[in-house]
């Protein structure tokens, strides 16, 4: 018998996030039509697995719409505050351009253990990713960051990254899967 998966999506492509630090505090929309696609997506990966019909998401508009879609068709949608992205503090909702190279540069230098703009540091979103469990539910709907902060928690539990070795965001929609804990 093969082991159960957690099944993470990056929501839909938010509506007004170019050039924006978009973390905890920035609720944005994402377009109906996109929402909908994503939540055929998972519905058609639960099939496939044949996996409960629970889905957990973010609260923010960007993961619960696609939650919402789920929710019409007949699954239940629970909403969880733990599958939030990063809070980038000052930064959040603030064009990257006004943020200044310093307090960059002091976020890169102690990248783990520095909360960016006041906010959440990446260590405190790597033990939030890494104790978050599934409760039934094997599909989820969340953020770039806690994705990330999943994958290097499973990959490399002991360690926390610098910023060289950060990887880039995954896509909008795209999935990521890992054993249950």
């Amino acid at each position: 018998m093969s082991q159960a998966l957690l099944h993470a999506w990056r929501h839909p492509r938010p509506e007004g996030a170019g050039g924006l630090c978009v973390g905890a505090r920035t609720d944005l929309p994402v377009d109906r039509r996109r929402a909908k696609r994503l939540a055929h997506r998972i519905r058609q990966q639960a099939r496939r697995e044949r996996l409960p019909r629970v889905v957990a998401t973010s609260p923010l508009q960007r993961c619960a719409a696609v939650g919402r879609w789920l929710r019409r068709w007949g699954w239940e949608h629970r909403i969880d505050a733990d599958l939030i992205e990063l809070d980038f503090g000052e930064w959040d909702g603030q064009p990257w351009a006004s943020v200044s190279r310093d307090a960059v540069d002091a976020w890169c230098a102690n990248f783990a253990h520095h909360a960016p703009g006041g906010g959440e540091t990446l260590d405190h979103l790597l033990h939030r990713a890494a104790a978050w469990r599934a409760s039934g539910a094997y599909c989820v709907v969340t953020h770039g960051g806690w994705m990330l902060a999943r994958a290097w928690m499973q990959q490399r539990p002991g360690e926390r990254p610098t910023a060289s070795q950060w990887p880039a965001a995954p896509a909008y929609g795209s999935r990521m899967a890992w054993p249950l804990v």
